[in-house]
């Protein structure tokens, strides 16, 4: 009986899946993915007439990349797929093969999405929460510390009593790898503070977390993210609002009035700023408005040039 053209690739990719179960144990959904992306590097092969794996250039496995990307496979997943590649053509090199023309191929960059922030205005509508209740005053406090200090969901979760200096005006947080911050809070967060400190205790906290349930327990971040969904639509914010997104609005709006990207990076806790530089973009984005608005020529509109 005459083999398939596709046997040689069939049986290798066999052979590098059942290795990669035994030997490195890896999980049934990594080993799906590995399985999805060789085989439609095979198939695409095949279909080029490439019926075994140690004929493949490197030119090939590029231009199957290009087709994946013009086809809208974003970044991500076209380097992963690069990477189950390398990772067949590394264990056939176990048994003397020596190609492996996935090496030194990158995967087209996805362009890099802004993260979304609140104007000024809408941040006002948001954080006019009114009420004096035990919930109006714990909730007022969480988006008005959120928005004074930019902090992450996280770190405000496991905020305790003692990381909050309001004499001072000062939270110290641990954020990512553990690492401590000081950062300072504006005077509106801390009345609301104030405010919730005296009616913390009628919670009968059961631990010394700054915000806590009804049950005095420390309060959870999707107890935080729905009850922020919650204001937002009372508040009338035309806009699905995340607790990033006024860690967002802090950065941006911070950025527009000082322009002081490294001061930025660490209220953030960034320890790279090529991470806040995302912010510039939202910057620019600002000033291009104004721009619009306030330049004479600006306005194609309105701007008419005499014959």
């Amino acid at each position: 009986m005459t083999e398939s053209k596709g046997d040689d690739w069939q049986q290798g990719i066999n052979e590098f899946l059942h290795y990669l179960e035994v030997a490195r144990q890896l999980s049934p959904h990594t080993l799906s993915n590995y399985r999805r992306d060789l085989e439609k590097f095979s198939a695409y092969c095949q279909h080029n007439t490439i019926a075994d794996p140690a004929l493949v250039h490197s030119a090939d496995v590029r231009q199957w990349v290009a087709q994946l990307h013009r086809g809208g496979l974003a970044g991500p997943s076209l380097q992963r797929a690069l990477s189950a590649l390398r990772s067949f053509y590394k264990y056939r090199a176990r048994n003397g093969e020596k190609n492996n023309p996935a090496l030194g191929i990158q995967a087209p960059k996805s362009a890099k999405k802004l993260p979304k922030a609140l104007d000024a205005d809408n941040m006002q509508q948001l954080l006019a929460i009114d009420g004096d209740d035990w919930l109006s005053l714990r909730d007022r406090a969480i988006l008005e510390l959120f928005y004074s200090s930019g902090l992450r969901l996280s770190e405000l979760v496991n905020l305790n009593q003692q990381d909050i200096d309001l004499s001072k005006a000062l939270v110290t947080v641990t954020g990512k790898g553990n690492k401590m911050r000081a950062l300072p809070i504006g005077s509106f967060a801390i009345k609301a503070l104030r405010d919730w400190f005296s009616v913390r205790a009628d919670a009968k906290p059961v631990d010394n977390a700054v915000f806590l349930s009804k049950q005095g327990r420390r309060l959870g971040q999707r107890s935080i993210q729905q009850r922020l969904k919650k204001h937002s639509v009372q508040q009338g914010v035309n806009q699905s609002v995340h607790p990033h997104m006024l860690r967002h609005s802090f950065a941006s709006h911070i950025l527009e009035s000082s322009s002081d990207l490294r001061a930025v990076q660490e209220l953030l806790g960034h320890a790279n700023i090529s991470t806040t530089q995302v912010y510039t973009h939202l910057d620019f984005q600002h000033l291009a408005k104004v721009y619009d608005k306030a330049h004479p020529r600006a306005n194609r509109k309105t701007s008419k040039v005499d014959n």
